[in-house]
């Protein structure tokens, strides 16, 4: 976005009290801003972008970070009247600071995050709990993205996973410090760091990672536990069977943020609609591979997955 520039000048002992100038430091000039949904607004984004049709349920701030986050969502088809506004606290917000030119590769130079770590308060969960249980009978399908922001608390956790278990709708959680209090949902997703925290060791192996998501399955009650490994693409084990799944594209890897969003929102559009868990996972991988290929926390489209579908399909069969 900008070339970062050093501002120096004469040593200190050279400088009289009035031509005394600022220490040096890293002097940006702002070459333009970009705003995009992060976290689990990125995930409510891609599903909206696949072609679903999606509830944003969370909590937010009264301020123009959350403006900014309901009319990107709102532009793409997202429901965004259960984002809660709480005015004793900020909208979750990264704002990352890149520097770069035309010729020179771009670089994060720092990253500056607000956010609340008070709990959230009774009446605001109250309200939470109202809008889901009101829009609950209309959804097939159920994303908990559970970044540790404490929005995702025991008693909301409970009402999600209880009903989709009564009323046998398909549900995923991606939970980035932790997935082993979510008895009973459907599907757990997690990277192979993820999953190696989680269960406090190293998995170095293929079988050791599929030996980890098979305990954590068992622990939590789950169908299954799809494992993203990067470059080593996917591994979905479910009781009996287990789906490596290599990656869909090898070509030039620009940016892994926001991938595991998209893989999650692919997952549950195609457990929504009857697909196969096994072909819900590659049809993950595919939209993954999409979405790492482009620079930060992006969004897949659905004529984007039908057209690498088309190409994968093609590669599969000239073989």
């Amino acid at each position: 976005m900008a070339n970062p520039i050093v501002q120096t000048g004469p040593a200190l002992g050279q400088m009289s009290p009035r031509t005394r100038r600022a220490a040096p430091v890293l002097v940006l000039e702002q070459a333009g801003e970009k705003v995009v949904a992060g976290g689990a607004a990125n995930v409510v984004n891609n599903i909206a972008t696949l072609g679903g049709k999606v509830h944003a349920v969370g909590l937010v701030g009264s301020d123009k970070s959350a403006d900014g986050l309901r009319a990107i969502l709102a532009k793409n088809g997202a429901d965004v009247r259960g984002l809660i506004a709480d005015d004793s606290r900020p909208t979750i917000s990264k704002t990352r600071i890149i520097a770069g030119g035309r010729a020179t590769v771009s670089q994060q130079i720092v990253r500056i995050d607000r956010e609340s770590k008070a709990p959230m308060a009774p009446a605001v969960e109250a309200e939470l709990r109202a809008y889901i249980k009101s829009i609950l009978p209309t959804v097939e399908g159920v994303v908990i993205s559970d970044y540790g922001s404490g929005t995702v608390t025991e008693g909301l956790q409970s009402l999600l996973i209880d009903y989709c278990q009564a009323k046998g709708i398909p549900s995923i959680v991606d939970s980035r410090y932790a997935v082993r209090r979510f008895h009973g949902i459907g599907y757990v997703k997690q990277n192979d760091a993820e999953i190696a925290a989680a269960m406090g060791r190293n998995l170095d192996t293929t079988e050791d990672i599929v030996r980890a998501a098979e305990e954590l399955r068992q622990e939590l009650a789950a169908k299954g536990v799809l494992v993203t490994r990067g470059e080593l693409g996917m591994v979905l084990v479910e009781h009996g069977a287990v789906h490596e799944i290599p990656v869909s594209d090898k070509s030039e890897v620009f940016d892994v943020s926001g991938a595991g969003d998209t893989c999650v929102a692919a997952v549950i559009l195609a457990l929504a609609a009857g697909v196969a868990s096994a072909t819900a996972a590659r049809l993950s991988n595919i939209a993954s591979g999409i979405a790492v290929r482009k620079l930060g926390t992006s969004t897949v489209s659905v004529r984007e997955l039908a057209e690498a579908i088309e190409k994968s399909r093609e590669e599969y069969t000239s073989k």
